[in-house]
């Protein structure tokens, strides 16, 4: 996992926690143990009688396994996401004919956005092949 894990760092262990609870979260034993849970308090209802202390821990339980849960994916969504978008922006950066204005378009308000979807619908209802669209659409950056 690099030096992001490193726990001196103040953050690695909980980057290496959130990447481990994530992975595990998802598989397919992760899955099995939750459905063996869910069985076996299903089987204890009639021992307990059904009682709101039966119906308690499961609900408590999955309360308290959700709101962890919730920061831990959010905490790994973000890495990843981070990541993708480093790998499209060095993608774009490489294109000679990109343009790196897209590179940081996470950054951009709602009317730029707007405004370069307006242009691609627009680029696409025309029909222009695509060099000449490519074309089209850099004079257009270049004009702003």
């Amino acid at each position: 996992m690099g030096s992001g894990t490193n726990p001196q760092n103040g953050k690695g262990w909980f980057r290496a926690l959130s990447f481990k609870v994530s992975n595990w979260a998802g598989s397919y034993w992760a899955f099995v143990i939750a459905v063996g849970l869910v069985v076996v308090w299903l089987v204890t209802g009639p021992l307990f009688g059904f009682s709101d202390s039966w119906q308690l821990v499961i609900n408590t339980g999955t309360t308290i396994i959700t709101f962890l849960m919730v920061f831990l994916i959010q905490a790994t969504q973000n890495r990843d996401g981070k990541a993708v978008q480093l790998k499209l922006d060095e993608l774009i950066r490489a294109q000679t004919k990109a343009r790196n204005v897209f590179a940081a378009l996470e950054d951009a308000g709602e009317d730029e956005i707007k405004r370069f979807e307006e242009e691609f619908r627009e680029l696409r209802q025309s029909g222009l092949p695509r060099e000449r669209a490519v074309r089209e659409a850099a004079r257009r950056t270049q004009d702003d």
